[in-house]
């Protein structure tokens, strides 16, 4: 390495001892570091430092498992860049515990891919393995810090931010396309969008690059254009898109590249490819907007972007406003002056700051020392079925998928099963069978992973005395400490238990024997004809139109012991009447609500219904004769202040839609608290006919539908059409407020539709309403066709400038797809 030393490379002096000792080990092992890839570079750049290298390692160049190692990747792109500093910079822990090829979506493997992508001789040392990735198009590797911060970095020269560590929420996503466009502006600003603080640690040698010509753009195209003619086909267009990472649709960018292509022979010339990357960025929406508040001059000072804020309702300081400048703004010489230019403010508005969703309730920011039965509570009816309840499949991903969005109560149909072990199945059907034990194991692993607050098991057992005593046993011993057996202050509590209070623990919901023990130990006791639930009569309606074979199992009227005594605060009880209830009924009893029955409750006794919720907890389930395990409308129950409202979480669509919303907010830990007339137990609140004075406070809702942003195609039937778009916007709330208005469809335009179209309700009960953006195109043969949409509730909506985030029909990321609005709330 005295060559390496010779040419001003310290890269070798850097290197970890323990990696320095390993140089004549001949294992594969030391393929992969720092002092393989140092020796490789220095000869692939002619350095005699090659012949450094023992031939134990020469000879492992060709492996593909040396792809991984920081000392492969960053070294090689250190050198290519000129920029022999970046060699010494240690990779993240997580890359060096990796040494396997599965590590080829890390910051190694990432940094040699855009060596090549951006034409550096880097590449002549890399494994052939990764030379063959330099065509594909997946933009699902293409979102970790190493790959967005870092390896633009080292395509404009900036080896610092290799050193960079990502944030956590980077790292969460590293299999997603989410951030999806170039750090030379695009990939900042859509890392902004994504909510990554990112850019703040970007070198200011980026930044600086905002006024240079010479953009990741231009750098990307010299590398793009193969043949060095300074003319561009569609394929060399698409590779440079890749190259700066933008996820365009295939269907615009051809569009673009043919209005860009004048001289109509299928190949951009210099000065089209210019127009078609000014094209590919421009946001006149925003730029009008700029402009307004920057004047002549078009840079905007603190004191205007100060102006801007306070009219977007946010903070209006010039502390503030300067805050905003040293985050986003891109030019350094802008910074030191507390200036902002289009590109940084441009970045700030596709931010988490510039969106829709109030970032204060991002977090967990409501009252979580309140009892159980003031909140909503994110509950899921049938959660084994990955598929409809009659003919789909079983299994403990669908707890798993549950509990990671948030669920909180989640439900299991246990049945006698073979040797003793009681399973998990829709009773009386054709769908497959779990063991008890196994979706235990699932709950136990994944129960506190997305929320701390306490997650409940809602039993339906169908179990014979013997098999219901090994359900408990396999709670006690899988769960541990987490199973809650007993009451936190060792007394029957007046009211129940908080979130707070319960946090890291599981409840079970079930059928509880008489405390006096009298009957033996074993358990005797018999439910009553009425305690049987409505869902069971559901059910068994919805199997005799299937025309099913009912399969042999015993019926739960008899509770063993050791099953009641895991049931604390969620007693299963009979429902008999809203009065009965009311004056009876303990604050750890409990009844479940077939959708049909809470419904006609809520308009023959909504005010009662209001006040028994704000006392007791209450479990809606959708009606068992939804063969294809539809779902209800959640809003109706919400309404009404009942708190576990179950549904198919297995099934997408607008029910889903609207229960995501509802718990987007509070960190989406599945606890909402409810409004105060909700909680009241005396409250006079009717959702049926909602009056002032019972503390809501109605507003007008002024919504401009501004523009949209590359919405995809879903329907490949129609390949050669572009999408027609039009938006809805819907409010879900108590019955006088729900409305539904539209804006008119532009023709085939996805990439760019705008609309300044103005949508105006007026909601009576905004705390209890959901604002839900949806994006269809507009079709005048058939049915619409879904594109996009987002949900979230109006008490959460930020006004002002916003983008809107667009989701699929699976509640999945469609970025870059966004709309881009103004919103306007105002008291009535």
């Amino acid at each position: 390495m005295s060559a390496g030393s010779s040419r001003g490379m310290p890269a070798r002096a850097a290197a970890p001892s323990s990696l320095r000792e390993k140089e004549d080990e001949s294992s594969t092992a030391t393929a992969t570091a720092h002092g393989v890839r140092c020796c490789q570079q220095a000869a692939a750049e002619g350095s005699p430092a090659r012949a450094a290298a023992p031939s134990s390692l020469r000879e492992k160049e060709g492996e593909s498992s040396t792809a991984t190692a920081h000392g492969v990747r960053c070294c090689q792109q250190a050198a290519a860049e000129g920029c022999p500093p970046g060699r010494q910079r240690p990779p993240p822990s997580s890359l060096r515990e990796k040494s396997s090829t599965a590590t080829t979506t890390a910051h190694g493997v990432r940094c040699c891919q855009q060596a090549a992508a951006e034409g550096s001789p880097a590449w002549a040392a890399a494994p052939a393995s990764l030379r063959e990735k330099e065509d594909e198009s997946s933009t699902a590797t293409a979102t970790a810090h190493g790959v967005r911060c870092c390896q633009q970095a080292a395509a404009e020269g900036s080896p610092p931010g290799w050193q960079r560590p990502p944030p956590p929420f980077l790292r969460e996503k590293e299999d997603e396309s989410s951030t999806a466009t170039a750090h030379g502006v695009r990939c900042c600003q859509q890392a902004a969008a994504e909510g990554s603080p990112a850019w703040a640690a970007a070198p200011s040698s980026l930044r600086e690059k905002e006024d240079e010509s010479s953009t990741a753009t231009a750098t990307a195209h010299g590398r793009a254009d193969k043949n060095k003619d300074n003319k561009m086909s569609f394929k060399e267009i698409k590779n440079m898109l890749r190259m700066i990472n933008i996820d365009m649709n295939d269907i615009y960018a051809y569009r673009l590249f043919k209005e860009c292509d004048k001289s109509n022979n299928d190949r951009l010339e210099e000065h089209e490819i210019e127009e078609f990357c000014t094209r590919l960025m421009a946001r006149p929406e925003l730029e009008e907007i700029f402009h307004g508040y920057s004047g002549e001059d078009c840079v905007l000072s603190a004191e205007e972007l100060r102006e801007f804020l306070r009219d977007q309702g946010e903070e209006a300081s010039l502390q503030r406003a300067r805050e905003i400048i040293q985050m986003y703004e891109l030019n350094e010489k802008a910074r030191q002056h507390d200036l902002m230019m289009l590109d940084g403010f441009t970045m700030y508005l596709l931010s988490s700051a510039g969106s829709i969703l109030n970032q204060a309730h991002t977090g967990i920011y409501q009252d979580m020392t309140q009892p159980l039965c003031h909140y909503f509570i994110s509950s899921s009816h049938n959660t084994y079925l990955t598929d409809n309840q009659i003919g789909g499949a079983s299994s403990t991903e669908a707890y798993i998928r549950a509990l990671m969005k948030g669920c909180r109560c989640v439900e299991l149909d246990c049945w006698e099963g073979s040797n003793g072990e009681p399973v998990i199945y829709h009773g009386h059907t054709l769908t497959s069978k779990i063991l008890f034990r196994d979706a235990i194991e699932s709950i136990r692993d994944h129960a506190f992973k997305h929320s701390p607050y306490p997650l409940i098991l809602s039993l339906e057992n169908h179990c014979g005395l013997e098999q219901q005593s090994t359900m408990a046993r396999h709670m006690k011993v899988i769960l541990g400490d987490m199973l809650l057996t007993l009451p936190l202050d060792g007394d029957t509590p007046k009211q129940l238990p908080s979130p707070e209070q319960l946090k890291w623990k599981i409840l079970v919901k079930g059928k509880k024997l008489p405390d006096d023990k009298s009957d033996s130990e074993r358990g005797s006791f018999t439910s009553s004809h009425e305690e049987e639930t409505e869902e069971d009569e559901d059910e068994r309606s919805a199997n005799s139109l299937q025309e099913i074979k009912p399969l042999q199992a015993k019926d739960a009227t008899q509770i063993s012991r050791e099953l009641s005594d895991v049931v604390v605060y969620c007693r299963s009880v009979p429902f008999q009447s809203l009065a009965r209830a009311l004056h009876h009924q303990q604050p750890t009893e409990m009844s479940s609500f077939s959708e049909r029955k809470a419904r006609k409750l809520i308009k023959e006794s909504g005010n009662l219904f209001v006040r028994y919720n704000a006392r007791h907890l209450s479990r809606i389930y959708p009606l068992g004769l939804k063969m294809n395990s539809a779902n209800y409308n959640p809003q109706e129950m919400w309404n009404a202040g009942c708190q576990l409202v179950a549904l198919n979480f297995q099934t997408p669509g607008a029910e889903m839609d609207l229960n995501d919303g509802r718990f987007l907010a509070n960190g989406r830990c599945g606890y909402v608290l409810k409004p105060a007339w909700l909680r009241h137990s005396q409250t006079n609140f009717d959702p049926e006919s909602p009056r002032r004075g019972t503390g809501q406070r109605p507003v007008t809702l002024t919504i401009k539908v501004i523009t949209a942003q590359q919405l995809p195609k879903l329907n490949k039937e129609k390949n050669s059409s572009i999408v027609d778009p039009f938006v809805r916007i819907e409010i879900h709330g108590v019955p006088v407020d729900c409305s539904k208005k539209q804006t008119e469809y532009r023709l085939n335009n996805g990439f760019n539709p705008c609309w300044n179209e103005t949508l105006t309700f007026q909601v009576r009960v905004p705390e209890l309403a959901l604002v839900r953006f949806v994006v269809e195109d507009y079709d005048t043969t058939s049915s619409n066709d879904f594109v996009g949409q987002f949900t979230l509730p109006l008490p959460s909506v930020k006004e002002g400038y916003r983008h809107i985030h667009l989701l699929s029909k699976d509640a999945t990321s469609l970025s870059p797809a966004t709309l881009f609005v103004h919103v306007k709330c105002k008291k009535m």
